[in-house]
């Protein structure tokens, strides 16, 4: 462990430790979403969805140690070094990166994820058409949903953004840690970053209905606690978006309600019956000629699938997805063949 105390001069800091230059002038090579440093290992980064491992850029556990001393309280550092584990964001230069630091057999590590601070215009992710309508509403909860890295945070943001300019709202989001910083336009908006301006997630939602919000972000539904809140918001007027890493709109019914207690799960079936709007998941795939594309599940919550969620009949959602194109709703393989049929992504062979 290096000896070295905590820099009290951080931006002088980073120019002498050579890992901030790696951050400072790779994002002008290559397209970045991650980087992964190793101790003793070469820097490795994720371009267009894959792993690559740059030689000549070489990470060692003391290079890491100090840019953590640098980075963290004396206090976050001290229990980064008891737990092994710590969640941060570092900025290089206004370039932003939420991070994570653990404990590997050779020494510390660290993962960098660029985080794009332009707000993106819904228009310019290809969006379906019932993710546009939706906006228009006034209560209820939309879900984004989708494993880590398939841009379920700019999807969101994009969809606040949308309203930002098409209407006046109290907006209160809450993310760990804010990605996309909104100026703003015809609503006004309070952003929340858990860990700095809240204690948790829960914590935040409860003091948000106290609040006067229309609508309310959830940067993450992770447990029954916030779940039960979100829901509580949705029911009573307010516009709830969240997200979940789940891969389809039954396995995303079914982990909200499996969230609750056995004896509160018939209420809680009621209650996302009542209350959900829409659920899209979505994914990442390679683009022909580079670059990555978005694609996307959308359910829509008509009568026939509040029926089914309040009959506990998730998986008979999906044949009301397959026949209600006409309501906006495509299931994840419709979409995926429209893309192939189009001639627009890379299809992997399977062994």
């Amino acid at each position: 462990m290096s000896d070295t105390s905590p820099a009290t001069n951080t931006e002088a800091f980073k120019t002498d430790n050579p890992i901030y230059g790696y951050l400072d002038s790779l994002p002008k090579e290559y397209r970045i979403s991650d980087f992964h440093m190793r101790s003793g290992s070469d820097l490795a980064i994720r371009t267009n969805g894959e792993i690559k491992v740059l030689e000549g850029y070489p990470v060692t556990h003391d290079l890491l140690d100090d840019i953590f001393r640098a980075e963290l309280s004396e206090e976050d550092y001290e229990k980064f070094c008891e737990t092994k584990d710590i969640d941060f964001a570092i900025t290089v230069r206004g370039a932003r990166f939420r991070a994570n630091g653990y404990h590997t057999l050779r020494g510390w590590a660290l993962i960098m994820r660029t985080i794009v601070t332009e707000v993106p215009n819904i228009d310019q992710l290809g969006l379906p058409a019932a993710v546009h309508n939706i906006l228009k509403e006034k209560k209820g909860m939309v879900l984004v949903t989708g494993a880590t890295g398939s841009g379920k945070s700019t999807s969101l943001a994009s969809l606040i953004n949308k309203i930002n300019r098409e209407r006046n709202e109290h907006i209160i989001t809450i993310e760990d840690p804010v990605e996309f910083v909104h100026s703003e336009i015809n609503s006004i908006i309070s952003q929340r970053e858990v860990g700095r301006d809240t204690e948790s997630f829960a914590s935040a939602l409860k003091g948000a209905l106290r609040e006067d919000p229309d609508i309310i972000l959830l940067g993450e539904m992770r447990d029954y606690e916030t779940i039960s809140l979100a829901l509580t918001a949705a029911e009573t007027g307010h516009l709830v978006f969240g997200t979940l890493h789940t891969s389809g709109a039954a396995e995303t019914i079914n982990r909200i309600i499996d969230a609750f207690p056995a004896d509160e799960q018939p209420q809680a079936r009621s209650m996302v019956a009542s209350s959900l709007q829409l659920v899209m998941t979505q994914q990442l795939l390679k683009r022909k000629g580079g670059g990555r594309i978005g694609a996307f599940e959308v359910m829509v919550c008509v009568p026939a699938v509040r029926n089914l969620i309040r009959e506990d009949k998730i998986p008979q959602i999906a044949t009301v997805m397959q026949t209600g194109a006409q309501f906006g709703m495509i299931t994840m393989d419709k979409y995926v063949d429209e893309l192939e049929k189009q001639n627009l992504i890379i299809v992997e062979e399977e062994d």
